[in-house]
């Protein structure tokens, strides 16, 4: 697994420039070693480490033991696995956890597959009772015109201990890994001159949209003549791509991190960056005081921080032990104000009451001294990492200290920042990203404006003034608190922002739209989703949507949206019944500067139903957008 892809491993909101995350450890660790496994063969090819509950004292030894994990975890659903084998090409993956739980009501722990449309995934149960259970159902039955076959799968080996005994049998570093530096893998891109940089992003997305261009070549027949004729007028690409548009900062952009809590390779506490990864065998914490994307008021927090650190009797939490207590230091600025917000992530183990009061009492007041206060730091909040539970988005968090919100400013607008709500990480170039969005949708006073994924409501309320109305949804309540808040704050009246799963409620929000076409109103969706993309009953009730002709697609993942691309242009089915979306034309917004990441926007269009594709085709002229 490449270093580069562990400094993302648990990003789940859309800060999406590789820098090291350690939210949750199952999130981490189950990342880790669905990648290692798909070089692991037959049974063994998928490790699954559960999250620690309390540690408890086996009678293997974790530092050579490679199953050491099964006992010292409490319990572990590694012990209560099978192998399915024998699924169809082509299946989804709510479908199949449909069958599986609805259908055959099997009580699955955990659903593992390798990659979409495997023909074979691992399921994890919580007892050797419900594994008897699952294999008698599964073997031999029938789906899709293909017979299952299923056994019992033996646990997978820990990828650390695996790694560190094939260093310890070579003499030197763990089999096909390379160390690098922090520089390298948080700033991959620092060392090349902007301009490079830029010439780079560009090409990268030209290449992304060539193979969104094979995608609809393989999988949508129908297309293939209108994907020719586009490639024609595009320079080889299913759509125009105008030229990539630089962020206006280039140092120094960042308005959150998270930093990791560990060891370096010498054993000293450290807050910063993780440089390694679980499946390579070591996990140093590596400084970032000489990160160019890293504001000085963070490099200020963090150092204050990690003196704190080093000073307490409580130790760093440890991925390998499952020990320790402290995991995580995540900083938020505000580039409008200099305000500085930090969230202290905590496991508590067994800390007693008393312990717990004393240790955040003890962190206010490193983080009010003057050192703090010269960092800009004027909120404070705890954070207890754990086991998530079903339906559970976020870790428990308390207001420690000081403001409960930060104040920043987009395209003459303020925003209020929640310690968890998702906010553009470059606000300079998140005005930039919005006013693209802005120019390739062209609202007019008529136009009614679907916010899919709204967040705090940042690009429903820069759109506010260009149209009729704006109707946000976002599946974090307190993010639509702080939408609901912003809006008011700027008098803003014509935005409204509902929370909840966005897949249950697009229809319910264009009924609410009332577009009425009489008198040339008209409907459009501006998607801003997570790096995953969308799910695929969203794109369904977006194609299925009536009046609705026009949507922009803002993704900071671009390599992960083209199966949502795809499915907007796939002719009429049974199941997307409205007419398909055309690409038109997208452009690149760099709100990254030194790391290999980069925004696209693209504009679809409805296909008329009265015309034919070959009609809309748009040629590579003039720029939307001036530069």
């Amino acid at each position: 697994m490449d270093i580069e892809n562990v400094l993302v491993v648990a990003e789940q909101a859309k800060d999406c420039d590789g820098l090291d995350k350690t939210e949750a450890s199952e999130n981490v660790l189950d990342s880790v070693v669905d990648k290692e496994a798909e070089k692991v063969p037959t049974v063994a090819r998928e490790a699954v480490i559960e999250e620690p509950q309390d540690s408890k004292e086996g009678n293997k030894n974790p530092e050579s033991d490679e199953y050491a994990y099964l006992d010292a975890t409490g319990f572990t659903s590694e012990l209560f696995k099978i192998e399915v084998r024998g699924l169809p090409k082509y299946y989804g993956i709510s479908e199949l956890k449909k069958l599986l739980n609805v259908k055959m009501n099997l009580s699955t722990n955990k659903i593992k597959i390798m990659k979409p449309g495997s023909p074979f995934i691992f399921i994890c149960f919580r007892c050797q009772e419900d594994r008897e259970a699952a294999i008698k159902a599964l073997d031999g039955f029938k789906w899709k015109g293909k017979t299952l076959s299923a056994f019992e799968a033996k646990p997978s080996p820990d990828p650390l201990v695996r790694r560190r005994k094939e260093a310890s049998a070579a003499e030197g570093e763990p089999l096909n890994t390379k160390r690098r530096s922090v520089e390298a893998c948080a700033t991959a891109l620092a060392y090349l001159p902007y301009e490079e940089q830029l010439l780079q992003k560009q090409s990268e997305m030209e290449n992304v949209l060539q193979k969104f261009g094979k995608e609809l070549w393989s999988s949508v027949p129908s297309l293939r003549s209108y994907i020719e004729k586009q490639r024609e007028h595009n320079n080889g690409l299913p759509c125009a791509l105008e030229p990539i548009r630089p962020s206006p900062v280039q140092n120094g952009y960042r308005n959150k991190c998270e930093f990791s809590i560990g060891k370096d390779g010498s054993g000293v506490k450290r807050v910063g960056f993780r440089v390694g990864s679980y499946s390579n065998g070591f996990l140093e914490v590596e400084p970032i005081k000489d990160l160019k994307h890293i504001p000085d008021c963070m490099k200020q927090t963090v150092s204050l921080f990690e003196e704190f650190v080093q000073a307490s009797n409580l130790e760093v939490y440890s991925a390998e032990t499952y020990q320790g207590y402290f995991r995580q230091l995540t900083v938020r600025m505000s580039n409008a104000t200099g305000q500085v917000m930090v969230v202290v992530g905590v496991h508590l183990q067994e800390l007693p009451l008393e312990e717990q009061k004393s240790l955040k009492d003890s962190i206010v007041k490193c983080l009010t001294s003057e050192a703090g206060k010269n960092a800009g730091i004027c909120s404070i909040y705890f954070e207890v990492i754990q086991k998530r539970q079903q339906g559970q988005f976020t870790n428990p968090i308390e207001h420690l200290y000081g403001e409960t919100h930060i104040e920043d400013t987009i395209l003459g607008l303020k925003f209020r920042i929640s310690p968890q709500a998702f906010f553009q990480i470059n606000t300079p170039a998140a005005e930039v990203l919005y006013q693209c969005a802005i120019d390739l949708a062209s609202p007019d006073k008529n136009t009614s404006i679907l916010d899919i994924c709204c967040g705090t409501g940042t690009i429903g309320l820069c759109f506010a003034k260009h149209c009729k109305q704006v109707l946000g949804v976002d599946i974090v309540a307190q993010a639509i608190e702080d939408a609901k808040h912003n809006a008011e704050r700027n008098g803003i009246e014509n935005c409204k922002f509902f929370d909840g799963n966005a897949d249950d409620l697009i229809m319910s929000l264009i009924r609410h739209a009332n577009i009425i076409p009489a008198q040339h109103e008209s409907l459009l969706a501006i998607l801003d989703p997570p790096r995953a993309g969308l799910h695929v009953r969203s794109i369904t009730q977006l194609r299925n949507a009536r009046g609705l002709n026009k949507l922009v697609y803002v993704s900071c993942s671009p390599q992960s949206a083209i199966k949502n691309w795809v499915d907007l242009m796939r002719p009429c089915s049974k199941q997307l019944r409205g007419e398909p979306f055309i690409a038109k034309r997208a452009i690149a917004v760099d709100l990254f500067p030194h790391t290999p990441h980069t925004e696209l926007v693209i504009l679809f269009e409805r296909e008329p139903e009265s015309g034919t594709v070959e009609e809309t085709i748009v040629p590579n002229t003039d720029s939307i957008v001036g530069e």
